[in-house]
Formats: C-alpha cells, structure tokens, sequence
C-alpha cells in the first residue's frame, strides 16, 4: 500500500483504499477484455436488429441493456469475492492490518473502490449503447423515426439503468459478504445462487397456496423478507416498450437497495472485526 504517502494525510483512510483498490482494478488487463467485449456485443445487436425490420431500435436497446446487466454482474461476482479472500489467501492481510488501518475502514474502503470501477465501465458501456443509437437515429429517415414508439435517446433509458447499477452494487455487498469468511470460488457461487433466487424471490411470499405444510410457509415467509429481491430492479422491459416507470418506483428500489447493502456491510464489518487471522 505504498501508494497511500502520494495523498495528502486529510484523505480519510477508506477512501485511501477505495483509491488503492480502483488503481489496481484498472490495472487489470481482464477488465479492459471484458468492457472490449461487452461494446462489441452492443454494437453487434445493430446487426441482430437488421434480421426484425421495424424493430430495430427495441431489440439494441433490450440486448444493449442486457449486456450491461450481465457483464456489470460478471464484474460484481468475480470481483467484489476476491477482494477481502485473495488478501487472505495470499497472506497479505497481515502486513495490511499491521498499518493503522481498522478493519471496517478496509472494508468499506475496499467496497467503495469496486463500487467506483463499475460506475466506470457502466459508464462506458452506456456511452456505446448511446453513441450507437445515435448512429442509428442519424441514419435513419424521419418519417421512419417518427413511427418509433421511443426516440432512440429516450433518456428515460438511465432510469433502467440506475436500477441496473443499484442491483450491482448490492451483488457487490453481497460478494464482500461472503469473501470475509469464505474461499473466492465459494463466494462466487454462493453469491450467483442467491443472485438467481432473488430473481424468484416474490413467489416466496404466496408459498403457502402451494404447500400443506405450515412450517414449509413460514420459512417462505422468512426466506421472502431476508433475501434480497433482485426481480424489482429489472425495468428493461418496460423501458424498452415505453410503459411509464414513476419515479417514486425508482427512488424506493434504490432505497430498498441502499437499505440492504447499508445491513450487509454493518454484518460484515462486525464478523471481519471479530475474525482471528493468527
């Protein structure tokens, strides 16, 4: 962490980390791969829509949206579980823990870096989707554009992707959560299965009209309001075929979602505080 001398000294020491950690994601070759490929994908959806004549604008903005998803997601799982499990496993969080460093300012120095490096490539990867449905809105005539039931840079579309990046973030705490006291391959796994039983989360809440068993109910019950509901954050569609999304809607998913990673990061710094590395 020798990089930390070059700030000055009233830089708090998590956002020293959280620095340290974006430097050294950046660094990583992989991640410019992966971004590359990701705007590759993008732009190969204008070749996809060619193949549904009036479509077009509607399937680069739902395979576009996607993309983003699913890399932004790759990043969080694969990432965000090697962050405090590598340090371990590699040794390092000894000399890391011998500086004046207290443990929940590393992991909260050591989220907020991840946070950062996905706000980057979200960043870019919008900024591609962006440039090529201008391309396309460009291009095309206006008597064509005008049957289009959603400008090409509606920016209504942030909307979906301000839940997108919400939802990352909380994959992202999640990932943290589980690096603590797990092995990275572990952590990955555990992290993508609560990730696609949060997409099913809400048939949780009505199990009891499925099973007899009232115990088999409760714990639905339990299971509803612990797991994270990971299908609330998915809009794409109705970004995509212009149905209204209020707001108030985005303003308390992203609540739910700051409410939630604030828990998880509390419970993971109270079990890294208590954990013994001796």
């Amino acid at each position: 962490m020798r990089q930390w001398t070059e700030f000055d000294r009233t830089v708090s020491i998590p956002a020293r980390i959280a620095i340290h950690v974006f430097k050294e994601s950046v660094r990583d070759k992989v991640l410019y791969g992966l971004v590359l490929f990701a705007i590759i994908l993008i732009a190969s959806s204008y070749f996809i829509s060619q193949l549904t004549a009036g479509q077009d604008v509607k399937i680069i903005k739902d395979l576009g949206l996607a993309t983003i998803q699913a890399f932004g997601l790759f990043f969080a799982v694969f990432i965000g579980t090697g962050l405090v499990s590598k340090e371990v496993e590699r040794r390092s969080i000894y000399s890391l823990l011998s500086k004046p460093v207290r443990r929940h300012e590393m992991i909260l120095g050591k989220y907020v870096g991840l946070v950062l490096t996905l706000a980057v490539n979200v960043a870019i990867m919008i900024f591609a989707l962006y440039a090529l449905l201008g391309y396309i809105a460009w291009t095309t005539p206006e008597n064509v554009r005008a049957a289009w039931d959603v400008a090409a840079l509606d920016p209504v579309m942030l909307r979906a992707v301000v839940l997108i990046f919400s939802e990352l973030m909380l994959v992202t705490a999640i990932a943290l959560f589980f690096s603590i006291f797990l092995n990275t391959i572990l952590s990955a796994v555990l992290t993508m299965s609560l990730y696609v039983v949060g997409q099913f989360n809400a048939d949780l809440r009505n199990f009891e009209a499925v099973v007899d068993s009232q115990a088999v109910a409760f714990i639905a019950q339990v299971a509803y309001y612990l797991l994270p509901n990971f299908a609330s954050f998915d809009i794409k569609a109705e970004v995509v075929h212009a149905v209204p999304v209020p707001l108030v809607y985005i303003a308390l998913t992203g609540g739910y979602a700051v409410s939630y990673i604030g828990a998880l990061l509390m419970v993971s710094m109270v079990i890294f505080s208590q954990r013994d590395f001796k």
